[in-house]
């Protein structure tokens, strides 16, 4: 029986990907907690979320893997869970260690390179959306918690879904630059629309991974879904 469950959006026109990309996420974070036993569902693929829910015993925590406490997390997510006894965690974009993490992993890359950090842009690459500040407004607050922790590096942030773009934010940057895709896990806009937006202004800086598969992030989850566990018992 697992632990808990880490749910994510999915992408409802071709579910199978996700559900496997997330999946493999779910073993990565357990194997930064021997012992702890995780069940994976996207809220896209039919019927998978209801199908590990019949496997969670009563209180067990439900991490969700999306960057705001929007409208999925605060009424789907929930509606979906139905009845049955469970602990919503707050969303990984809105983690309080995130920024500090994220700085972590950007000082890393730029160490690896032999980067000045006062010499390089950062591009942080967000969902955004046209239809609520929440997204755009996390995004921005996590920008402004990251170089408070950073210091020099310049951080320039843009939308997929609103202005300004991420062609916006990338237009004009030298090679010394590294752009931080702002999002849970891969899909469609990590996967295409950041990279085409990268190649429209002729990024010739580091692209990383999702801040999600960051591998300090799924150390942080561990820790926070082992803690639940243990103040549940």
């Amino acid at each position: 029986m697992p632990d808990a469950l880490i749910v994510a959006h999915g992408q409802p026109s071709d579910p199978e990907p996700a559900s496997a990309a997330l999946a493999a996420f779910a073993r990565d974070v357990e194997s930064h907690a021997p012992g702890l036993s995780l069940a994976s569902a996207t809220l896209a693929a039919p019927g998978e979320l209801d199908a590990a829910l019949q496997t969670l015993p009563d209180h067990a925590p439900v991490y969700p893997l999306f960057m705001a406490r929007g409208w999925f997390v605060t009424d789907v997510l929930p509606r979906r869970l139905g009845s049955q006894q469970l602990s919503i965690l707050d969303p990984l974009g809105v983690d309080p260690e995130l920024p500090g993490l994220a700085a972590q992993a950007l000082t890393e890359a730029m160490a690896n390179r032999g980067w000045a950090a006062q010499d390089t842009t950062i591009v942080l690459a967000a969902h955004g959306s046209g239809r609520s500040r929440n997204p755009a407004a996390v995004a921005t607050a996590f920008a402004e918690a990251l170089q408070s922790r950073i210091g020099g590096p310049e951080i320039r942030t843009g939308f997929v879904e609103e202005p300004p773009s991420i062609e916006d934010a990338a237009r004009g940057v030298d090679a010394q630059s590294i752009c931080l895709p702002f999002f849970a896990c891969q899909g469609g806009h990590a996967n295409e629309d950041v990279p085409q937006a990268l190649e429209a202004v002729g990024f010739q800086g580091l692209l990383l991974p999702v801040l999600g598969e960051l591998p300090p992030i799924k150390a942080r989850i561990a820790e926070q879904l082992t803690a639940q566990l243990a103040n549940a018992n």
